[in-house]
């Protein structure tokens, strides 16, 4: 049995995601004629650019989450479903969900990506991911788990491996989790655990190329070096991780660190249902489009933000997965959708490069801008307001706003709070 959605003489456009692509598309679609059905595995939009401030109890993870029905709830033609997608048959034009199939006249499939750990089995057991709002509550409790444990011991090794955290990835998640934990050892922890000895744990961040911030300026990747360096944290470049096994991480070049905390923020990969041809399946497993977000010999399959691949004379081996471009190419396919239906022409998308930021700590951080590059203070402000603004709901603004001015008046979060599911017996909706 199909999924409850009404019959109309409308067209449908099903998306797949709601995230910054899907999302987006979905608002500009309001009012346009056709039926948007959303399905997405959580009732929640997430805004991804904040975990990192979730994982280390710098702001409550309700703050950057917000209800897509809230989102939509005044919207007739929106129908929000909550549902994981297994496949596609693109030839019936159906698809088939946790619930059951759909049906659609358009699909769209922006469902993101996940970790990728390159076929490191070990490591994909052992590591810890953050590429959802649960993960980053999960990576949360065990931080704090791993201090709370510390304490009971006596043993200095032991304690040692307990304190010491390292980050796989030096991009802009990588930098930004290892100066946020950084400033937690040196401001908040030695408050809380006034018998443990901070000064023996080592925040080390390992990148398997020449620089930090590799996709930015080299006056940002520069600089961050410096900043991070300066919050004590042990950067290793041209350094590729091997093997990991819950207990000590080992490398190529035959170095070891002893740590029960590896974080894992080195590789992506898409997420896609089953039924997409192979032949369009791309390097990190991105669906390949043309210059319209169309999936190519498919016309009304179209995919958008990171899980697609989209090369340009500009962007040879594809866009950045970056929230702008996703949100560009959601505002672009919803002006296609639009003049399809009014038997249009389609517009090619042009990505507009506004620029990238990444912060490194308390004051700290580096912009790219067009027309300027910068760091410092400016740039921490700078950042600030931006992703600020970029949260979605007035409400949830204010949540941040508050947890950010009290953070850095009082050099203290207080969300530093171990929260597991409580286990219970299965129910009539599992």
């Amino acid at each position: 049995m199909p999924i409850n959605v009404p019959e109309t003489a409308q067209k449908r456009i099903v998306i797949i995601g709601a995230g910054f692509g899907g999302l987006k598309l979905a608002k500009n679609l309001i009012g346009s004629g056709y039926q948007i059905v959303i399905l997405d595995k959580n009732n929640y939009h997430q805004f991804q650019p904040l975990f990192y401030q979730v994982a280390s109890s710098g702001i409550e993870p309700s703050s950057i989450l917000f209800p897509l029905r809230k989102i939509f709830q005044k919207q007739k033609d929106i129908y929000v479903r909550m549902a994981e997608v297994y496949s596609v048959d693109t030839e019936k034009k159906e698809i088939n969900t946790s619930l059951d199939t759909v049906w659609y006249d358009y699909l769209v499939i922006a469902s993101g990506v996940n970790s990728n750990f390159f076929g490191m089995k070990n490591m994909e057991e052992f590591a810890l991911p953050m590429k959802s709002v649960s993960e980053a509550m999960s990576l949360r409790n065990r931080l704090l788990q791993r201090f709370e444990k510390a304490v009971t011991l006596r043993d200095q090794n032991e304690r040692k491996t307990l304190l010491n955290v390292v980050v796989v990835g030096g991009g802009p998640t990588g930098v930004e989790l290892a100066g946020a934990i950084a400033e937690m050892k040196k401001f908040v922890l030695p408050k809380d655990y006034p018998d443990l000895n901070f000064d023996a744990m080592q925040i080390s961040l390992v990148e398997g190329s020449p620089a930090v911030l590799g996709g930015m300026s080299t006056h940002a990747s520069e600089k961050a070096l410096f900043y991070l360096k300066r919050l004590g944290i042990q950067v290793m470049l041209n350094t590729k991780v091997t093997d990991y096994d819950g207990q000590v991480l080992r490398f190529a070049d035959g170095q070891i660190i002893n740590t029960n905390t590896v974080i894992w923020a080195a590789g992506i990969s898409g997420v896609l249902p089953e039924g997409i041809p192979a032949e369009l399946v791309g390097r990190g497993r991105r669906i390949m489009v043309d210059e319209f977000n169309q999936l190519k010999g498919i016309p009304d399959v179209f995919a958008i933000g990171d899980v697609s691949i989209m090369s340009t004379s500009d962007y040879p081996n594809g866009h950045p997965q970056v929230a702008q471009v996703a949100i560009q190419q959601g505002i672009n396919l919803a002006w296609n959708l639009l003049s399809l239906r009014h038997n249009g022409k389609l517009k090619p998308f042009k990505y507009i490069d506004r620029g990238s930021m990444a912060t490194i700590g308390r004051n700290r951080a580096v912009a790219d801008l067009s027309f300027l590059k910068f760091g410092g203070f400016v740039a921490w402000l700078t950042w600030m307001f931006v992703h600020l603004m970029a949260i979605v709901g007035v409400k949830n603004r204010l949540l941040i706003f508050v947890n950010w001015m009290w953070n850095y008046m009082t050099y203290d979060q207080s969300l530093r709070l171990i929260l597991w599911a409580a286990k219970r017996k299965s129910g009539p909706l599992d």
